[in-house]
Parts: C-alpha cells; sequence; structure tokens
C-alpha cells in the first residue's frame, strides 16, 4: 500500500518516522514538502520518494494532508483535482474538520480527520480520529490498520477532536516539563543528572503502562502507594498545596483557548 503525505514538518516528519521504524518500506511512502526544505533534510535520512507533484499521489491508498493551517485551501484545491474513490484522505491539521473535507475533496472521497501527538514516531502516540460519514468498514478498517502502527487509536467525533487532541497533542510538552522538575528536585538533593533524568522518565513510563495493564482508576493506583502519614501523601498534600492539579488543568485549557 502507497501512502502520501503532503507535508513534512514536525507531525508529518513523526508519522513518516514512526510508520518506517514500524516497518513500513520507505519506498511506499510518497512525500511532497513546502518551501523550507525539511522534507528534503528528512528524506536523506530516511529514504522515502520526494515529489513536487500533485499528480504522484494519484497511485497512494491514502494521503496525509500534514500542512499548516494558511496551506490548507490550496492543498484541498489541489488534491480535488486528482482524487477518486480510491483514495483515502486523512487530514491531521487542527484546523480541518470532516464536513470542510467533504464540502472541498466532494462527497464520495473517502475522508477522515485524525489529531496524532509526537510519541507516533517512535509508534506509541495517541491518534484522536473522527471519520466521515461516507467510509465503508472496508475503508475505516484499512485507515485504521494505518494510523495503529503509530499508536492507540481513539475514534470521537469530529466536535470533540479539538480537545481531544489538546490533552494528547500539548501534554507531552507539560509531561517534558514534568520530567525536567523531577531532575532537578533529585540533582537538588544529590542525584547526578543523567541518572535523575533516567529515574523519572522511567518512572512515567512504568506508571503509564501500569494504569494501561491494570485498567485501574489513577485514584485507586494513587491510594496504593500512599500509607497513613507516610511520605508519598505529604508530598501529595504539597502539591495540592502548590495547585499542582489546578496549574494542569489551566494549562489544558489555555491551549485549547489558544
Amino acid at each position: 500500500m502507497t501512502i502520501g503525505f503532503i507535508g513534512a514538518g514536525s507531525m508529518g516528519g513523526a508519522m513518516i518516522e514512526g510508520l518506517i521504524g514500524s516497518g513500513t518500506d520507505p519506498g511506499d511512502i510518497v512525500v511532497k514538502g513546502g518551501t523550507h526544505g525539511t522534507a528534503a533534510g528528512l528524506q536523506e535520512k530516511l529514504k522515502f520518494t520526494l515529489t513536487d507533484r500533485y499528480q504522484d499521489f494519484k497511485a497512494c491508498r491514502i494521503i496525509v494532508v500534514a500542512v499548516g493551517t494558511s496551506a490548507l485551501e490550496t492543498v484541498f484545491k489541489q488534491l480535488s483535482q486528482i482524487v477518486t474513490k480510491k483514495n483515502s484522505v486523512i487530514s491531521v491539521a487542527a484546523a480541518s474538520s470532516i464536513a470542510g473535507m467533504q464540502q472541498a475533496l466532494g462527497d464520495q472521497i473517502t475522508v477522515a480527520h485524525a489529531i496524532p501527538n509526537t510519541p507516533v514516531s517512535v509508534g506509541e502516540g495517541v491518534i484522536g480520529v473522527s471519520y466521515g460519514s461516507k467510509l465503508s468498514d472496508a475503508d475505516k478498517s484499512l485507515i485504521n490498520q494505518f494510523l495503529s502502527k503509530l499508536g492507540k487509536i481513539v475514534e470521537t467525533t469530529d466536535d470533540q477532536l479539538g480537545i481531544l487532541g489538546t490533552v494528547a497533542g500539548c501534554s507531552p510538552a507539560f509531561i517534558d516539563v514534568f520530567i525536567e522538575a523531577l531532575s532537578d528536585a533529585g540533582v537538588l538533593h544529590g542525584l547526578p543528572r543523567k541518572q535523575a533524568y533516567e529515574v523519572a522518565e522511567q518512572t512515567l513510563l512504568g506508571t503509564a503502562k501500569l494504569a494501561l495493564k491494570s485498567g485501574e482508576n489513577p485514584t485507586v493506583l494513587k491510594d496504593a502507594v500512599t500509607s497513613p502519614g507516610g511520605t508519598t501523601i505529604k508530598g501529595i498534600a504539597a502539591l495540592e498545596k502548590n495547585g499542582f492539579r489546578n496549574a494542569v488543568i489551566e494549562a489544558i485549557t489555555a491551549a485549547n483557548n489558544g
């Protein structure tokens, strides 16, 4: 299956890296970059096919639109001239909508709107996705097969895709800040910097895996390590005193309204 990417910036590039890392043949990926040269630099590293012609996407079973808002109208106008029922178009641009894509490309074209986060580059992303009403079961299965190579798919409605994308898409940066803060605390109390980062990163990874595997509510998992009068509950009390929970909620709200 040939996959096309229009745009190879931070998100398009992350998706391409994730696909190739999951075993997709670089020869099955066709990419059209913009004017910044990012795609050309990535092509030297990953060896996919680079093109500057929209005609080369006619043979792509899946076409991913990964461009900024200002380029969307131009890209969809170009695609409308070459796509057929044989193509499925997925936009990962936040400004897209299913209704807008159908209007631009035609009601007969299979479309989906997805919002991935950057961990797709290592196959551990979260991909929120909404589907056009014209999707057949076979088309939906094909898109899911493609996206599942990049991480966990969470299907939602188009009107909820924004907040889902904010939680999944912005929080990696917030988590990086948390990792940095944990590391700083370790260094403050004597740990070497490299070791402090390793401990913080592995702890977050292990905690997330435990939550996913157990299926338990996070409150239950928290309670399991907070003994009465113990060190952990004292730390949690300090987090609450300093507004940790509210700071996270406010960060997501600010990002979602931005």
